[in-house]
């Protein structure tokens, strides 16, 4: 088999956790073992609310050759150049490589499947765009 070569994965839900520490300290990430089997050639992960928002990503792009988001569960509020892009779940976007964005506003709950490829795809900051709404405010923690 050559280096080049993609292996076979098959990642359970157990199999690996929700994690800190990626690209975004407000979110956490769940490894789905692509970037792995692909010899870093894409990356597949879940990534969940960890924090409510309060500055969102700010503006942004990536340098990556493809790029999808599948909200699994909740919503994200984005903007993609100057439109206001409301992603619930179900929704499918596909980020056209080099789009000026920023997540800004989500839902307590969110979760969305995140394939990039190449894995190791950089994210860069830019000059914001347009003025940014602001987020939605999380209900209060119930007293346990």
């Amino acid at each position: 088999m050559s280096d080049s070569a993609t292996e076979f994965s098959h990642v359970k839900p157990g199999d690996t956790a929700f994690k800190s520490g990626g690209l975004r300290d407000f979110f956490l990430y769940r490894d789905l073992g692509v970037a792995e089997a692909t010899h870093g050639k894409v990356i597949a992960h879940l990534v969940k609310a960890n924090m409510a928002p309060e500055k969102g990503t700010g503006w942004h792009r990536h340098e990556a050759d493809f790029q999808i988001v599948i909200m699994v569960k909740g919503w994200a509020r984005f903007m993609y150049e100057d439109r206001e892009t409301l992603v619930e779940a179900g929704d499918v976007v596909h980020q056209r490589p080099g789009i000026r964005h920023y997540l800004f506003d989500y839902s307590p709950d969110m979760e969305y499947l995140e394939i990039v490829s190449p894995a190791d795809f950089k994210s860069v900051d830019v000059e914001p765009v347009c003025a940014i709404p602001d987020p939605t405010p999380w209900p209060e923690a119930k007293a346990a």
